[in-house]
C-alpha cells in the first residue's frame, strides 16, 4: 500500500480545488476559464447513452458545452462525490467525480435532473495540477415526461 505524505496532500487539495472549478465555470458558463484548467489537447468524450461525443482541447470542450446548456434558463452543476489516486510519480493522477446537474428549460420551463460520472486524469505541469484526459457516462436523467428517471450502470463496475 501507498504511503501518503504532506505532499500528497497538497496535491490532493489542488485537484479537488480544480475539480471545484469546474463545476462552478460550467455553472457560471465561463468557458474561457477552462483553458487554464486543461492541458490544450485534453480530450473529453462524452457517453450520453443515446449518443457518444467526442472534441478535443478546452475551447471545443466550453463550445459543445454552451450549446448544449443554452436550452436552459437555469443550470447548476453540483460534485455529489470525488475521489483522487495520486499516482506515485508525483505529476499524474486519476479521479472519479460525481455530478448532478439541475436545470430549467426555457421552452416550457420543465425542470430536469441528470446524474453523471467523470473518470478523469490529472497531470501537473509547471508545478500546476490540470485535467489531461475526461471520460464522461451518464447515470441518470429525467426522462422525456419529467416525471422519471432512466437509469443506467456505472460504467466500470
Amino acid at each position: 500500500m501507498r504511503t501518503f505524505d504532506s505532499a500528497d496532500a497538497v496535491d490532493h487539495l489542488a485537484i479537488a480545488r480544480l475539480q471545484a472549478g469546474y463545476g462552478d465555470a460550467v455553472t457560471r458558463q465561463a468557458w474561457s476559464e477552462l483553458a487554464e484548467m486543461m492541458l490544450p489537447d485534453c480530450p473529453i468524450r462524452l457517453d450520453l447513452r443515446d449518443r457518444v461525443v467526442e472534441v478535443v482541447g478546452p475551447e471545443a470542450i466550453g463550445s459543445m458545452i454552451a450549446a448544449s446548456v443554452e436550452r436552459f434558463e437555469f443550470f447548476v452543476f453540483t460534485i455529489q462525490n470525488a475521489v483522487i489516486d495520486l499516482v506515485g510519480d508525483g505529476a499524474n493522477a486519476t479521479g472519479r467525480l460525481y455530478i448532478r446537474e439541475l436545470r430549467q428549460e426555457r421552452e416550457g420551463h420543465r425542470w430536469t435532473t441528470a446524474y453523471g460520472l467523470y473518470r478523469d486524469s490529472y497531470r501537473k505541469v509547471d508545478g500546476t495540477w490540470r485535467f489531461a484526459t475526461r471520460d464522461y457516462s451518464t447515470l441518470a436523467r429525467t426522462d422525456a415526461t419529467g416525471a422519471a428517471m432512466d437509469v443506467f450502470p456505472i460504467p466500470g463496475t
